[in-house]
């Protein structure tokens, strides 16, 4: 089914921009696991700690191009008169085969100047729902056995998880110390997440013993552009990856060196979006299509032909989904409205023009599901983030125009940063709020937006203050959490659980699933743009001659609703979005006709007829609260719920205008 596309893309404020604040770093909340593991099995883990993190060569298993193939990857210290020797053996019991791939040398300024060789092997003629094992040969000495069972290929389950990010706890306090994170054993942070993420991944995969594979958003390590090999080994470490392959995303902490490749061996890589750490990969998996993109790279035309390739490698695949690390929709307070958003403007229509279905996010470490959205259809600005002066990580304080070379200070301190930022948040509403009603939806036309929390609990985010309209549910309760996907030919859904510090597992969303029909057509309502709003308005007022022009700096003179514009400024009745722009093809939220009815109402002496008791005010922003009032008074709103982040209809304004005489 082809996208048709609605008009506009949800506005923010009436009067006043939404102001973008600068990074404000981790909480004081993180997962303790010498509390959450209870002693006798953290002091285990403490003394295991001394081998874990000198044991550079534990085995990543990744999903291959497809589902019956299985990639593998471990380190093999460099010994005198031993060659590497990249083999794996497996099959079921009794009958193994051998499977060869390749080796290379490790960067030994990422080893502590010692020597190691990274193998790669490709296991293939995988079955669905088979037993089998394993070895792996270190210098042509084989490991000791190990398990890999195969699931359905038809209803195939996974885990999706978000900023592992081991060592990330570094500066919290544990037993009267601070967590380091120092190389080697006395990464203490590592340790402690480490930890953190095993329990999680115990407790998840016992909830869910049929799952197929783990989705992992990006950061899965901690110490951008430096050694880390024992945050690595952290990582690997869970007795669960033995039989379970990880689909890795690059974030910005695993980005800058090579050693992430060195480890996961990623399916059909591309040189696409490449860092020092990789670039973007697909797979195919049952009924879905899975790409990969390194978002650390902002050259979005080379995404494109990532995804290009990766369609045309499964054109028929029932389900696209997209991995990123930065969410470009997102809730965090960290990254949400700066450089988790900077590729927003870029991505949207590609995302729309591919048909992706489902994008998987981390970063933010705070969890969000959004509505379904697609792009506004409207010309916008390319951004982008670049290395510091150093080059060893990247200048989080200035997004770039990628057109203008234009530096954009995240946290302004002239009146003319401040106007560039202004201007850079507003072509940042490039998106539009698709129709739907309850959390199975059929046959959308958009794209859902998922951003997962920490699943080790090594750093949390707070949420930005005031949830932005494309977010449907979101939560922060300073918990380790994961998501389980179920996928067959029909659906997909996702649902979403906590773990307490009990180690209870809660659910914390509602199962969401979308799903595709051939037979059921996609409903579109009418939803209305900010301009469709006042041009009706003016209509309604008999369309007065205007003497002046709307001073909005994107109401062009000529613009066919020019007149309505400037009519409704110079009468009071709107006031703009903030920054000189009113965002005129942005469709309206009901908040915010609630405000301009308000007004319009107060300029031609109208009142309601009926007041209304609407029992969800408590969820409209604070500026639009006068509006709301007045909505409530005159029960301008069909129904008992105002829905104060919903879009506006043709049908709800008339209704609304109904109610007023």
């Amino acid at each position: 089914m082809k996208r048709r596309f609605l008009t506009g893309a949800i506005a923010g404020l009436l009067a006043i921009g939404t102001a973008v604040t600068p990074a404000i770093g981790a909480t004081e909340h993180y997962n303790d696991s010498s509390v959450t593991g209870g002693s006798e099995e953290w002091q285990a883990w403490v003394e295991e700690w001394n081998t874990v993190a000198t044991d550079y060569t534990e085995v990543s298993i990744t999903p291959g191009v497809n589902e019956t193939e299985l990639n593998f990857a471990w380190y093999s210290p460099v010994e005198a008169g031993k060659e590497a020797t990249p083999v794996v053996h497996f099959g079921t019991e009794g009958n193994m085969a051998e499977f060869t791939g390749t080796s290379a040398p490790v960067d030994t300024s990422l080893t502590g100047g010692v020597e190691y060789m990274y193998n790669h092997v490709t296991v293939t003629g995988i079955k669905e729902n088979t037993n089998y094992v394993y070895t792996v040969e270190k210098n042509g000495v084989e490991t000791e056995q190990r398990n890999y069972d195969s699931k359905s290929f038809s209803t195939v389950k996974m885990l999706y998880v978000g900023d592992p990010q081991i060592g990330a706890s570094k500066g919290q306090p544990q037993g009267g110390e601070e967590l380091v994170a120092t190389d080697g054993v006395a990464n203490t942070a590592a340790r402690n997440d480490a930890f953190g993420w095993n329990r999680t991944l115990e407790l998840a995969y016992e909830q869910n013993p049929d799952v197929n594979f783990i989705i992992s958003a990006g950061d899965q390590v901690n110490k951008t552009g430096k050694p880390k090999e024992e945050e690595y080994a952290g990582y690997l470490s869970p007795d669960v990856l033995e039989g379970l392959p990880v689909a890795t995303t690059i974030g910005n902490h695993d980005s800058l060196n090579p050693d992430y490749m060195y480890h996961f061996n990623n399916p059909n890589t591309t040189d696409y979006g490449a860092t020092q750490a990789g670039g973007d990969y697909y797979y195919s998996y049952g009924d879905g299509l899975f790409i990969v993109l390194n978002t650390n790279n902002y050259n979005v035309a080379e995404h494109k032909q990532a995804i290009a390739e990766a369609v045309a490698s499964d054109p028929d695949a029932q389900w696209r989904v997209v991995t990123i690390h930065q969410d470009i929709y997102g809730t965090g307070l960290d990254h949400s409205d700066t450089d988790g958003m900077i590729l927003r403007t870029q991505l949207t229509p590609v995302f729309d023009e591919y048909d992706i279905d489902v994008v998987l996010q981390g970063h933010d470490h705070t969890y969000s599901r959004s509505k379904i959205l697609h792009g506004d259809n409207a010309s916008h600005g390319a951004y982008e983030f670049r290395l510091n002066e150093a080059g060893d990580d990247y200048d989080w304080d200035h997004a770039y125009n990628v057109n203008t070379n234009e530096s954009i200070a995240l946290a302004p301190e002239t009146e003319e940063q401040q106007a560039a930022l202004d201007a850079f948040q507003a072509d940042n509403i490039c998106y539009t709020i698709e129709d739907t009603t309850g959390n199975t939806v059929v046959n959308p036309e958009g794209t859902l937006y998922m951003s997962a929390n920490s699943a080790s609990g090594s750093k949390y985010y707070e949420l930005i203050a005031n949830q932005q309209d494309y977010i449907a549910n979101r939560s922060q309760n300073w918990l380790p959490s994961y998501s389980v996907i179920t996928m067959d030919a029909d659906s997909f859904s996702i649902e979403t659980y906590q773990i307490t510090d009990a180690g209870e597992v809660e659910k914390i969303d509602d199962a969401f699933t979308i799903e595709k029909n051939d037979s059921e057509e996609t409903t579109v309502v009418e939803t209305m743009t900010r301009a469709d709003v006042i041009e009706a308005l003016y209509a309604q007022a008999g369309s007065p001659a205007v003497e002046t022009a709307a001073t909005f700096a994107d109401v062009s003179a000529d613009a066919e609703y020019a007149n309505a514009i400037a009519w409704a400024e110079s009468t009071g009745i709107i006031s703009g979005m903030g920054g000189e722009n009113f965002a005129p093809e942005n469709v309206m939220t009901r908040e915010q006709l609630a405000v301009v009815l308000a007004n319009y109402a107060s300029v031609n002496g109208l009142s309601g007829q009926n007041a209304v008791n609407y029992t969800d005010t408590d969820a409209a922003s604070a500026w639009s609260a006068d509006g709301v009032a007045f909505a409530a008074e005159a029960g301008i709103f069909e129904g008992t719920t105002l829905d104060p982040k919903g879009s506006v209809t043709t049908a709800a304004l008339d209704y609304a205008l109904a109610q007023l005489a």
